[in-house]
């Protein structure tokens, strides 16, 4: 657990993050939801993947 918040540096975590939202020109809340939906499309191919691994008839390249 971390005792001492301002180690983090939030500040610095705050400003680079509202840059990096500029550069991408998104809201935070469209920055989440699109990064959120990219994460989670991700997580469900791993799984798949892993259960192909072990089971080589599911999910097949042919397979949709």
């Amino acid at each position: 657990m971390i005792s001492n918040v301002n180690s983090l540096n939030i500040k610095f975590m705050i400003k680079n993050s509202k840059n990096h939202l500029n550069e991408v020109n998104e809201t935070y809340l469209k920055h989440m939801l699109i990064n959120f939906k990219i994460g989670l499309s991700t997580l469900a191919n791993g799984f798949r993947f892993l259960i192909h691994g072990i089971v080589p008839a599911l999910f097949k390249k042919d397979d949709k």
